[in-house]
C-alpha cells in the first residue's frame, strides 16, 4: 500500500530540543488506521522522546508522555497537532 508524504518537518527549539513531525496519507484506510493516516510526532529532549504521538503498525492510534504510553482517540490532523503542541508545552512548565 503506497503512502503520500503529507508532511515532514523538523526544528529546534528555544531549549535546543527537537520537534520532529512526519504524516503520511494512505492511499485507502487500514484496519489499525481507519482514518486514513499514518503519523509520528516527537519532542526529544537530550535524545530522548519525552512526548509523541503515533500509530505504529498493529498499535494504533497512541500518545506517549514521558515513559507513560496511553491509547489516543484520532479526531482529526488539527487536532492531533493541537493535541501534541499541547503536551509539548506542558512538559516545557
Amino acid at each position: 500500500m503506497k503512502a503520500i508524504l503529507v508532511t515532514h518537518q523538523k526544528v529546534t527549539d528555544e531549549q535546543g530540543n527537537t520537534i520532529e513531525v512526519k504524516v503520511w496519507r494512505l492511499s485507502e484506510p487500514k484496519e489499525d488506521k481507519p482514518h486514513g493516516y499514518r503519523y509520528s510526532l516527537a519532542y526529544i529532549v537530550d535524545g530522548e522522546r519525552v512526548v509523541g504521538y503515533d500509530n505504529g503498525e498493529g498499535k494504533g492510534d497512541h500518545r506517549h508522555y514521558g515513559r507513560k504510553e496511553e491509547p489516543y482517540f484520532f479526531e482529526s490532523i488539527d487536532r492531533l497537532f493541537d493535541d501534541f503542541l499541547e503536551d509539548v508545552r506542558r512538559y516545557k512548565k
